[in-house]
């Protein structure tokens, strides 16, 4: 037990909640005692000295005394492998089936008695005690993977196993999934276990919601990515490397990557950031494009409470000017906290509600908690004991349902690793969608059992059916989160199959991407919490899941003035923009804190509106090439070292520089910009990069700098889309991507690309393969077109 646990168990211990969660707790315990005895004494081994290789598609197995490594360079430059026999599949991360094996990709002899497959991004060699090195076509060593060791218990079960590895010694690790503390992150250990912290976190809390075992390096040497495919429960321990400043006596980066069972196999992308992004988009599958309505503010609050506070909040948005396109219901809104249902004291319309905030141009969105209430007669807890031969729910090692304790009461769990549950849960939405709702977010599906102490979930001995290999929690409770967005994404498609589906969910594993987004989840208000927002959407984007953002204001508490606004700065520059916050904790809505916050909010979502074509574009982008929509500053230059380590800023596209606020009192701050003439969108002023450069930040808004030679689609002042160009360098063209908003459903889009140059001081704009049809407003250096 530790600090949190104390103070949680404190609070709830002596409420009936609070004893239902000691006697959870207590059962969970008991189970996993029964079911998981220890592991008893162990067996280390490790590969041994190389026997052998066979040739194989895309690169072969190479053999060792003790184990045997698989290795195969996939069509599109991902390179697998294996050791144990473990192959590409099953997955939860991937895609569909694996990559089909590069033909070209031989195994080969290499050095000193070891085995090489050189491919066209990558060469992976391999020494003759099992080492694995990723090098570059030049030779230059990206990562080398040491020796792996495994202990198994004598008895029998799973072998939890260690992979040391080395990096170069200026490299910076990202990914991992969510992490407060990131995006670049430091020395430390980070648990791959998704866990609900407790209500409230901040920059120090680890690990949070989503957790992945994906490490992306940027070096000198270049980009790569790694995937460790495996969801079990583990620990990664990172430390960053030490150049010798000149001695020659380098201290190399170091991972370590402890897993408690299940099969050591990776996969690894190398190149450029974007080419990076776009391999591991095509391997673990293209972003889901959110509706264009998502893409524009959104209000929540837990406790709205009745359909006449959602129309007073609607109505003061409206009669400030201010925009809004979602109003979300959180579990308020059901009754007796029960998911699929409707409290009809507070709410008797609900689709009456739905359909006149749509004729006012706001959607509803519906949360949607996994836990099934067991008591008072539910329908849906029936309904899904009568799926197949066992019902929907996880049961525990004697076969009975696992029963855990959340806002309903007690409450069983479906099994999200089982597809005839996800198609009946999936199935469920039409209820949702009947009473109005545009879309959903999934909330407590790490999953959460409140507990007076220990683990907020399941017991790891629960059994899952793991489409159908079948298994246990230890290897399910990091893809439940993943597993829920796919039956409710798959479900939304079915009922609804001429729209596209908008879902975003707090837990999730690799590939969450394919079925919607994220949000930080509850994180704390006050100023380290607005930074670890950042550090969010910036880290996720780089795991493959670009459309993210924070609970504005923080979730636990009432902001200030100034901390709301520099929070709604930032969320408008994120591609959820959400406020949010608990019951008890304060109104979100801007005018609530004063003329001066609600000028710089108008004026925020009115510049959110006119970049909304540039969001939709962003949307696509992210979608077909994999690169997220905020990015390190370091994107487009990592070999740039000051810029790798810049955490307090962000790249919106490539066109974009978003300087926010992060801290209190601030009215001026220094930014570090990448190479090239950059221009303040606000006051014009013009400054020169790469370096570091001092700009206005007014408390009525962030700093945000247009690179030269950008094209970006905007609304113009008449409604209609307009191409903003920030004058180009003479003898440096620039250009930019538009992708047109082709409604909410599947229909085929065209990218069109577009080119810019300064020719006899005029800006010049054109078009790749066709006329330019849209209105050019130049903007800039007093540039004329």
């Amino acid at each position: 037990m530790d600090g949190r646990d104390l103070v949680r168990s404190v609070k709830l211990v002596g409420s009936k909640r609070g004893l239902r969660t000691v006697r959870s707790a207590w059962r969970r315990a008991r189970a996993d005692a029964r079911a998981l005895p220890g592991r008893g004494p162990e067996r280390a081994r490790v590969p041994g000295a190389v026997t052998g290789a066979e040739q194989g598609p895309g690169g072969g197995v190479v053999r060792f005394a003790r184990s045997e490594l698989r290795i195969r360079v996939a069509v599109g430059g991902a390179v697998f492998w294996g050791w144990d026999g473990a192959g590409p599949g099953p997955s939860y991360a991937v895609d569909g089936d694996a990559p089909a094996a590069d033909p070209r990709a031989v195994l080969e002899p290499g050095t000193d008695g070891g085995w090489q497959v050189v491919a066209e991004r990558l060469t992976v060699a391999v020494s003759r005690h099992g080492a694995v090195e990723l090098r570059t076509p030049g030779g230059v060593v990206l990562r080398r993977e040491l020796p792996p060791r495994w202990w198994e218990p004598v008895a029998g079960g799973a072998a939890r196993w260690v992979q040391r590895s080395e990096v170069a010694a200026d490299a910076r690790f990202f990914g991992l999934g969510g992490r407060a503390a990131g995006p670049r992150l430091r020395n430390g250990a980070y648990a791959l276990w998704n866990t609900d912290p407790g209500g409230r976190f901040g920059p120090g809390d680890d690990p949070l919601y989503l957790t992945m075992p994906v490490q992306l390096v940027v070096a000198d040497a270049g980009t790569h990515l790694v995937l460790y495919d495996n969801s079990w429960s583990g620990r990664v321990s990172l430390r960053e490397g030490k150049e010798g400043a000149g001695s020659g006596h380098d201290r190399p980066g170091a991972s370590e990557v402890r897993v408690d069972g299940g099969p050591l196999r990776c996969w690894a992308v190398a190149g450029t950031p974007a080419r990076v992004l776009a391999g591991w988009t095509a391997l673990t599958g293209a972003a889901a494009v959110p509706p264009s309505w998502a893409l524009g503010a959104q209000h929540a609050r837990w406790g709205f409470g009745s359909e006449r506070e959602v129309r007073r909040i609607v109505a003061g948005y409206r009669e400030r000017g201010l925009p809004l396109s979602v109003l979300h219901l959180d579990i308020d809104h059901y009754d007796a906290h029960r998911a699929f249902t409707v409290d009809r004291g507070r709410f008797p319309d609900l689709p009456g509600l739905a359909a006149e905030l749509r004729e006012a141009g706001v959607r509803l969105v519906s949360i949607v908690d996994p836990a099934v209430a067991v008591a008072g007669g539910n329908e849906v807890c029936a309904s899904g004991r009568a799926v197949g031969a066992s019902g929907a729910f996880v049961r525990d090692a004697r076969g009975r349902e696992v029963l855990g304790e959340v806002w309903p009461g007690a409450c069983v769990y479906p099994d999200f690793t089982d597809p005839g549950v996800r198609e009946w849960w999936g199935g469920l939405y039409a209820e949702r969608l009947a009473q109005g709702f545009s879309g959903v977010w999934h909330d407590m599906n790490e999953p959460v059992s409140f507990a007076a102490f220990g683990d907020p979930s399941l017991p790891r001995s629960a059994l899952h059916a793991l489409e159908g290999r079948g298994g246990d929690h230890r290897e399910a409770h990091n893809v439940y989160g993943l597993a829920m967005a796919r039956a409710g994404y798959e479900g939304l498609v079915r009922l609804r199959p001429e729209e596209r589906p908008f879902l975003f969910s707090r837990s999730g594993w690799v590939g969450l991407q394919r079925y919607g987004g994220t949000w930080s989840g509850d994180v704390a208000t006050g100023w380290p919490g607005l930074r670890a927002s950042l550090a969010l959407a910036l880290g996720l984007g780089l795991c493959g899941v670009p459309y993210s953002g924070p609970d504005v204001g923080g979730f636990d508490g009432s902001p200030s003035p100034e901390l709301y606004l520099r929070w709604f700065q930032l969320g408008a520059y994120m591609p959820l923009f959400r406020t949010h916050a608990a019951i008890g904790a304060g109104r979100r809505e801007p005018w609530e804190f004063g003329p001066e916050v609600l000028a710089g909010a108008r004026e925020v979502l009115l510049e959110r509106e006119r970049l909304r074509p540039y969001w939709v574009t962003l949307a696509r982008l992210a979608a077909l090439t994999g690169a997220p929509y905020v990015r390190p500053l370091w994107w487009s230059a990592p070999g740039d070292r000051g810029l790798r380590d810049c955490e307090d800023a962000f790249l919106l596209g490539d066109a974009l520089l978003v300087a926010p606020v992060l801290q209190p009192g601030v009215v001026r701050r220094s930014v570090r910009l990448p190479p090239g003439r950059w221009y303040d969108t606000v006051s014009g002023a013009v400054y020169e990069g790469p370096g570091r450069v001092v700009v206005e930040a007014p408390l009525s808004r962030v700093p945000v700098l247009a690179r030269a030679g950008a094209v970006i689609p905007v609304r113009g002042a008449d409604g209609g889309l307009e191409l903003e160009v920030w004058a180009p360098v003479a003898g440096r063209p620039g250009g930019g991507t538009v992708v047109r908003d082709a409604g909410d459903g599947w229909e085929p889009v065209e990218v069109e690309r577009y080119t810019s140059r300064l020719e006899g001081g005029r800006v010049v704009v054109e078009r790749d393969g066709g006329a330019v049809e849209w209105p050019v407003r130049v903007r800039g250096a007093g540039a004329q077109r």
